[in-house]
């Protein structure tokens, strides 16, 4: 939703994945809010830590997504329902050519219909915030390859 959670986690993984597998210049990745409150901020020092923890850096700064998102990307990834609903009214008001769908649609070992909100838990809820965005970008970027026929 405000960009300091759950997308700039995702991004710093699928960041570490790419890096790991020598990837990095194949793909652009980026996170966006569906809301604009938190623009500029760094992500929630909470979530820094748990990612530090994994040896993930975080280094992107919140921003809100814009039609122009919709024709820039391949893919629109979204963390729940409501962002999901957000993105596709996005959609509706400015056609684009990104698939839109959510994250957890490529866990391959855990099973969670949304990747829920940390922000008012405790830190154990970044952690599993972090599994699952493991799992799922880990799932993504197989999917990816397989799509480019490099899988």
């Amino acid at each position: 939703m405000g960009n300091i959670c759950r997308s700039p986690a995702a991004e710093g993984v699928f960041l570490h994945l790419l890096a790991e597998a020598e990837l990095a210049h194949c793909f652009r990745v980026d996170s966006a809010g569906t809301g604009g409150w938190h623009v500029g901020h760094r992500a929630d020092r909470r979530m820094i830590a748990a990612a530090e923890r994994r040896g993930i850096h975080l280094p992107s700064r919140a921003r809100q997504i814009e039609a122009a998102d919709l024709q820039r990307f391949d893919h629109i990834l979204t963390m729940d329902a409501d962002n999901l609903a957000a993105v596709q009214r996005l959609e509706r008001q400015a056609p684009g050519g990104a698939r839109i769908s959510p994250l957890t649609g490529h866990c391959r070992r855990l099973r969670s219909p949304e990747v829920p909100d940390p922000y008012y838990g405790g830190e154990d809820g970044f952690e599993r915030v972090l599994d699952l965005l493991e799992d799922a970008c880990a799932g993504l970027l197989d999917n990816l390859l397989q799509e480019r026929g490099q899988g």
